[in-house]
């Protein structure tokens, strides 16, 4: 009931267009760690791009400039969207610097620009640390910080001039603006690793590009991501919902994934299959074990399979599976064939699925490639 009320906030939130959910740093780390186990190489000599953190309290800022060595970026650009209601207050990375806007003796909240072009241990302490980074920002040493000129909106004219500039885009964005953010980065045909929510492998243009090999899932959906750091305005719901070490709000979801276009190693495993007469005969699930035959849609020529570990190595035709199949989803072994998500019908969607007069969850069209 908790998980429940954790993401049905993260769906009320999106509907008011309140996208103020932080991404934690481990789950940035543990994610990308996966890209450079498949190749050390993936971010060396590359422009990074976080168009929707504000520096002063993203945590894609702060694990991109802390291993900008590590990945050997070529350089690190961030830009914030003005109203951030905690602005200035997570990383804490000026301070009291005099040099900043104020407004009302407090810091004032303005859409940033931060370009990262070297990193180094600056005040000679042996660390290189977000200290080190805000003297080399201050000093405007080989690196820049300066208030953008319009609201930071990751559509307007100077944010898509620094877009061109960039190799890949990292970021958490605005779940109820994902599809034109994904537009833009595929019309501009950018490398990225962005977070969005489960429901977006429904929507036609996100389930299109992964058809078409232009983005796949990340390594993980659902509780691969732990939580999201929210603002002090943000209630708190269910036992899952909890303040860390830190004093950061964290709603723990299991809706979430990472949505790539970017090589990793576990893309390219095949999923596991029993044939169809074992599933019918071993399966773990009442709903096959012990059939005679697996259940065919009314509207569609295809077989119903309701769970991926169902999936028969021997069935030569179209098999409707949900839509969390995408998190195992081989290239190599299946063909994205269509959905059945909605009443709508084109060349991708054939309508919500329907057995025995029944309708039934949404669903992936697959054929096993031979």
């Amino acid at each position: 009931m908790a998980r429940k009320s954790s993401i049905k906030n993260l769906a009320n939130a999106k509907r008011a267009k309140n996208d103020e959910f932080y991404t934690q740093y481990g789950d940035i780390q543990k994610e990308i760690e996966k890209y450079l186990e498949y190749n050390p190489n993936t971010f060396r000599s590359k422009v990074v791009y976080c168009n929707c953190d504000d520096p002063f309290e993203s945590n894609f800022f702060r694990y991109f400039v802390l291993n900008f060595n590590k990945l050997g970026l070529k350089q690190l650009i961030t830009t914030s969207y003005k109203p951030s209601p905690v602005a200035n207050s997570q990383l804490g990375l000026f301070g009291d610097d005099k040099t900043l806007p104020k407004s009302k003796g407090r810091p004032k909240v303005t859409a940033n620009k931060f370009i990262i072009n070297e990193v180094r241990d600056i005040d000679g302490d042996g660390e290189f640390n977000l200290k080190d980074v805000a003297k080399q920002l201050k000093a405007n040493k080989n690196n820049e910080w300066m208030p953008l000129n319009g609201d930071g909106d990751f559509s307007s004219d100077e944010c898509v001039e620094l877009l061109k500039q960039s190799d890949i885009v990292v970021t958490n964005p605005p779940f109820s603006l994902f599809r034109e953010y994904v537009r833009q980065l595929v019309e501009h045909k950018k490398k990225f690793l962005i977070i969005g929510n489960i429901n977006c492998l429904s929507y036609r243009e996100i389930f299109q590009n992964i058809k078409e090999d232009k983005a796949w899932l990340g390594n993980g959906m659902g509780r691969w991501i732990s939580g999201f750091i929210v603002p002090e305005s943000y209630e708190l719901y269910g036992s899952e919902a909890r303040i860390d070490e830190n004093g950061n709000r964290i709603v723990a979801t299991n809706n979430c994934l990472w949505l790539t276009n970017l090589d990793h190693g576990r893309r390219h495993q095949p999923l596991p299959l029993m044939t169809m007469a074992e599933n019918l005969k071993y399966s773990k699930h009442k709903e096959i074990k012990g059939k005679k035959s697996y259940d065919k849609y009314d509207n569609y020529d295809a077989i119903e399979v309701p769970f991926t570990d169902a999936i028969p190595s021997d069935y030569k035709g179209i098999m409707g599976v949900p839509i969390t199949f995408l998190d195992k989803y081989n290239p190599d072994q299946f063909e994205l064939v269509g959905q059945m998500v909605t009443t709508k019908v084109d060349e991708f969607n054939h309508g919500y699925p329907y057995i025995n007069g029944e309708k039934v969850y949404a669903r992936i069209l697959i054929k096993k490639k031979k």
